[in-house]
């Protein structure tokens, strides 16, 4: 059964996929959602569906208060948040441009907590509210060329673990979602730096077409958005959320061959399909 006591949801990066997918539903289902991204004007088909709208740039925390302030001068309380928006820098670790790997930590680490101190104090001082935070397979098994990535969901993880303990007494859930292969515009985003930074990666110029391979390896064969979508509304919005959900494609296997087989048999496994071998 849904529950509707989180009645007022705020969800960070809408602008497409995941995001935007989760405020129409959410918003269907007769929740009050705000829903945010970097750039309002890619909310417009939102706006037009009657969901509320804000600009909001998770790794810019001038833009955090001015949201906090706009929704407390309008009295909407949040009550459950829903920390989506993501980076992706992909790219071997020793060429990879520091300023990328600042980017995706401050998205994907630093924003979801930047986003938490901010609107949790209210949740806090009412005793009831819920945080679910986007992470990733990527977390749990670390693939060549995304390190940085990976890095950051397994951040994601800890930071959801802590969170969950430290609120608790407060009655406020904090649910780690841990996705697998899901149907988005994530490939095309992270396509969009490996070719920026191309030129960077003299190391393995001879496979960069592996880079390539790992930049969208999460579009192959991928769970569409609605399925995921609707599944992490039915196993979050309950009234007992299991606290660690893992949802799509390969999001119990990955994790299983991470747990099963030895370093050194994955290591060889994972640089053999990524062509390490070749270089």
């Amino acid at each position: 059964m849904i529950n509707q006591t989180f009645k007022t949801v705020l969800i960070t990066g809408c602008s497409s996929g995941i995001g935007e997918c989760l405020a129409i539903e959410l918003h269907k289902k007769g929740y009050e959602v705000i829903a945010t991204a970097r750039n309002k004007s890619k909310l417009a088909q939102l706006t037009k569906l009657g969901i509320t709208t804000y600009s909001l740039d998770v790794t810019d925390q001038a833009s955090i208060n001015e949201l906090h302030n706009n929704l407390a001068n309008q009295n909407v309380s949040i009550q459950a948040i829903i920390n989506n928006a993501g980076y992706a820098a992909m790219g071997p670790i020793t060429e990879l441009p520091m300023e990328d790997l600042e980017q995706q930590l401050s998205t994907n680490v630093t924003g979801i907590v930047r986003v938490v101190q901010a609107f949790s104090p209210e949740m806090i001082k009412n005793k009831n509210g819920m945080i679910i935070n986007i992470g990733s397979v990527s977390g749990i098994l670390t693939t060549p060329f995304s390190g940085a990535y990976c890095a950051s969901k397994a951040a994601v993880h800890c930071l959801s673990d802590a969170m969950r303990m430290e609120l608790s007494p407060f009655n406020i859930k904090v649910i780690d979602v841990r996705p697998g292969a899901i149907e988005s515009s994530f490939g095309d985003n992270a396509m969009a730096g490996t070719e920026k930074n191309k030129q960077q990666f003299k190391l393995y110029e001879s496979i960069y077409e592996q880079i390539v391979k790992r930049s969208n390896a999460s579009q192959e064969n991928p769970t569409s958005t609605n399925e995921f979508v609707n599944t992490l509304i039915k196993g979050c919005f309950t009234k007992k959320p299991a606290p660690v959900q893992y949802i799509g494609n390969g999001s119990t296997v990955f994790p299983l061959l991470k747990r099963l087989l030895p370093t050194q048999i994955l290591d060889s496994v994972l640089a053999k399909k990524f062509g390490l071998n070749n270089l």
